[in-house]
């Protein structure tokens, strides 16, 4: 196997990773939203609690101080344009997107569509060339793969699907996964703005993901301030009880497990098998919390069906990627 192929099948596997780390923050978010009595609260929770990990990683690590010096001399200098550096709102958009139409379309309609927004999305940023290893072509193999990830989340959720009124509503996450893939892309062009020669492993991950949580918790915060006042406060309270509540409050922890994976791999696999990879790891993470979770329903035979076509959708431009090298 060659160092390119060897790197490919590494970051796919870490994009896998990541999107079962995905999976478990949207089951601890989610049972966060029951506790505080709002989904916007967990959310500024989440993103705020991974901000002061952050915060505190920026603090005591000089290399990640120096990153993140290197990303406000790019601004400044504008090798970086302002709008690179908002990747974190396109996570806030798909949380606000979230307590918006999930209570109408229910979470299996909202899932198909953020990956339908997403993977399709993930061909146009890949072509365009926004991530930082450049324009990568629409191929046969590379067009296939998002269509049969749709198709496989599509069957994954077929038994959660019933009648919807408000269909429209499907727009709202169709257009946040369209904007994952532009944050993906984004986040990898600050990480490459943030390292220089000689810099220290990983400093330039931890200065986009700083970055990243910082603008996240900064609009979320302004959505929670907004919903407070329109709909009133919480009525719940914060987990306390600990330890038995310290899952609760580990989202911001597996948030930036997922976001640093972006940032380091995007510029090797491009924002398409990124996406495609972290869709795989969600949908069979899903499937395995789904059987470890006491009480849960048990996942019928669809949802393993969906699971494995989503890891064939992943395979497809992989192998393609694969014979072209050969030729």
């Amino acid at each position: 196997m060659s160092n390119a192929a060897r790197s490919t099948v590494v970051g796919v596997t870490a994009a896998v990773g990541g999107g079962v780390g995905a999976a478990l923050q949207t089951r601890v978010n989610g049972t966060l939203a029951v506790h505080v009595g709002s989904g916007f609260g967990a959310a500024v929770i989440s993103f705020g609690s991974g901000l002061v990990l952050l915060a505190l990683t920026v603090v005591c690590w000089p290399a990640a101080r120096a990153a993140v010096g290197q990303v406000v001399g790019a601004l400044r200098a504008r090798r970086l344009r302002w709008w690179e550096v908002l990747g974190g709102a396109a996570g806030a958009c798909y949380v606000a997107a979230q307590g918006l139409t999930v209570a109408t379309l229910g979470v299996a309609l909202f899932m198909v569509a953020v990956v339908a927004g997403q993977s399709t999305s993930s061909l146009l940023v890949d072509r365009l060339g926004i991530a930082p290893g450049g324009v990568r072509l629409v191929t046969l193999g590379r067009a296939l793969g998002p269509v049969l990830t749709i198709v496989a989340v599509a069957v994954a959720v077929s038994g959660a699907v019933g009648r919807v009124d408000g269909l429209w509503l499907a727009v709202v996450p169709a257009v946040a996964g369209a904007l994952q893939a532009w944050q993906q892309a984004v986040n990898g062009t600050v990480r490459a703005a943030a390292e220089e020669p000689g810099s220290a492993p990983f400093a330039g991950v931890a200065a986009a993901t700083f970055g990243n949580f910082l603008v996240g918790t900064a609009v979320l915060t302004v959505a929670f301030g907004v919903s407070v006042l329109v709909a009133g406060p919480p009525t719940g309270t914060l987990p306390t009880d600990l330890p038995a509540d310290l899952v609760l409050w580990s989202g911001g922890l597996l948030g930036i497990v997922f976001i640093a994976v972006q940032a380091a791999v995007v510029h090797r696999i491009g924002v398409l098998l990124l996406g495609l990879g972290m869709i795989a790891g969600q949908v069979t993470g899903a499937l395995v919390l789904d059987l470890l979770t006491p009480g849960a329903t048990p996942p019928g035979p669809a949802t393993y069906a969906g699971a494995a076509l989503t890891l064939v959708a992943v395979t497809v431009p992989l192998l393609e990627s694969r014979l072209r090298r050969r030729r």
